[in-house]
């Protein structure tokens, strides 16, 4: 059968029976089978934007209410401003011409006035308009002194020349003249309101009129005082005003979201590293970190992820560890019982005594599988449970315990009194493995002494033995796993090696440690120095 290499998928059939004498079924009865060849297909991913356009589009979006607001806002204060001051020329003109009115004496001659046109047509002598305003007045048809309808002249004259209006203007040619208006001004007088707003070729213009009538006792024709104001060069200006708001909207927005795309990809260049790095990583390397800096909850996700990093890079190499190290020290075991098994004779005794050695190989297989399962748990945070334990209580219990382990001279030093948050059990397995060794390295009859003590902050349980001692430069290598530092040699039993780097792990899973003190020739103290925060006691001999 010829392979090939390629990654397509092809389709092969498989009848619906295969028992014995079962023929081949028919093509129609062929369940299709899907065989994938090649690698397994990338699983597709969903698309997704990245995360500085989503802020930047965020910051726009908010930056562009805000803005339209302050716009909308400005808009409207500008133009209320418009309107009161508007309102307030065209009041201030009529309550001028109120008061004026209201004393009814001519300024030049010290006479009152006598007729509704020279009220006004001195009036409008003493007023200077802005250029925005109009001013003038409209006295009714009627006689005057030569039987026409009068009207004022022109400013600084003096008499009333006849007029085919009765049209009263004084003061600057305004933008556009209403009153030379016809139709402006039968729509301005013809209107029941004091107020209103006309459409001219000049733009609008607001305005207001006031009626006047002629003294008491005084038959003459009455008239209208109007003031007018033209907006449109109030509102260019509002416009402009506005335009110019609106351009420097544009721009700062503009320039917002220059910033917000420039700040973002500066704080989110760790996530990207984050990313990055995520992605690099594999089971054969965990050595990918990524560089801190800065203060801020970014710097903390990278921190987190560099310390999940070291997690997931510790949990690897135990697993690894722990395969090696199965797979170095069963080895051995496993070579011995296949060899006793496959020489194994017929006679009974020579059975017997196989199956002894088979069965002690693998009891030592057990106990190794065991101990490497107990260094494994101990990376585990539940490995240790802690509680409130009775130091005293505790250090008489591992007394007890201890005393069985072998026939030596069992002391009791001292007993730590006071309370600790520690998890028993724990501390006690270590405690009897550190006996067990003092009980396989030392002499019968040898004196091994135990005991607790409190030395500020720090919970001590020793075990000292009489054995031959241990080498300084072998101190550090003992607690590592299948290290005997060279005991086995000196009596010792051939152990798996693994007591000692038990006892570390149950100290370190306490955040303490084992000391060692030892001199060839001298024995041995192993310290379990565990910290305690809060435990207060006292020792006693």
């Amino acid at each position: 059968m010829t392979e090939r290499d390629d990654t397509e998928a092809t389709t092969v059939h498989v009848p619906s029976g295969s028992g014995p004498g079962e023929g081949p079924s028919v093509h129609t009865s062929l369940l299709p089978t899907l065989v994938l060849r090649g690698p397994r297909p990338d699983i597709p991913q969903r698309r997704r934007v990245p995360a500085r356009l989503l802020i930047m589009s965020w910051v726009i979006l908010l930056m562009a209410i805000v803005l339209f607001l302050v716009n909308v806002v400005t808009w409207s204060a500008l133009n209320a401003r418009t309107d009161e001051r508007i309102d307030r020329a065209l009041s201030q003109e009529t309550r001028e011409f109120e008061e004026f009115a209201s004393i009814g004496v001519d300024p030049r001659t010290g006479e009152p006035f006598t007729d509704v046109s020279s009220l006004i047509r001195v009036h409008l002598e003493r007023q200077y308009p802005d250029h925005s305003e109009i001013l003038f007045g409209w006295v009714d048809e009627g006689e005057g002194t030569e039987g026409a309808p009068q009207r004022a002249g022109a400013p600084g004259s003096e008499g009333d020349p006849a007029i085919e209006s009765g049209r009263i203007r004084q003061g600057q040619e305004p933008p556009y003249d209403l009153s030379a208006d016809p139709e402006a001004v039968e729509a301005i007088l013809g209107s029941t309101n004091a107020r209103g707003i006309l459409e001219t070729p000049a733009g609008p213009v607001e305005w207001e009129k006031l009626r006047v009538l002629p003294p008491e006792g005084n038959d003459g024709p009455g008239g209208w005082f109007v003031i007018g104001y033209f907006t449109d060069q109030e509102r260019a200006t509002v416009n402009a005003t506005m335009g110019t708001i609106a351009l420097m909207s544009t721009l700062g927005l503009f320039a917002t979201g220059s910033a917000a795309w420039w700040v973002a990809g500066r704080i989110l260049a760790p996530v990207r590293l984050v990313r990055r790095t995520a992605a690099a990583i594999s089971e054969e390397d965990l050595t990918q970190r990524i560089e801190v800096s800065g203060r801020d909850d970014i710097a903390a996700l990278a921190e987190q992820f560099n310390i999940m990093l070291d997690r997931l890079e510790g949990a690897f190499n135990e697993q690894r560890r722990f395969v090696d190290d199965a797979g170095h020290e069963l080895r051995t075991p496993i070579t011995i019982v296949r060899g006793h098994l496959e020489l194994m004779g017929d006679s009974p005794e020579e059975r017997e005594e196989v199956v002894r050695l088979v069965t002690d190989e693998l009891d030592r297989m057990g106990r190794i599988v065991e101990d490497l399962l107990l260094l494994a748990k101990a990376q585990q945070p539940d490995f240790v449970r802690p509680e409130p334990v009775s130091l005293a209580e505790l250090t008489s219990d591992i007394d007890a315990k201890v005393r069985p382990l072998g026939d030596r001279s069992w002391r009791l030093e001292a007993v730590a009194e006071g309370t600790a948050r520690l998890d028993p059990q724990r501390i006690t397995q270590a405690m009897v493995q550190l006996a067990a060794n003092a009980v396989r390295y030392g002499p019968p009859g040898s004196t091994v002494r135990i005991g607790s003590a409190l030395v500020g902050s720090n919970v001590r349980l020793w075990v000292s033995d009489q054995g031959a001692g241990i080498p300084a430069e072998d101190h550090g290598r003992i607690f590592e796993r299948f290290s005997r530092g060279g005991r086995t040699a000196r009596g010792g039993d051939g152990g798996a090696g693994l007591g000692l780097a038990i006892v570390r792990a149950i100290a370190e899973a306490h955040h303490g440690r084992v000391d060692l003190r030892s001199t060839p020739g001298h024995g041995s103290t192993f310290t379990l120095v565990i910290p305690v925060d809060g435990t207060v006691g006292r020792e006693r001999a």
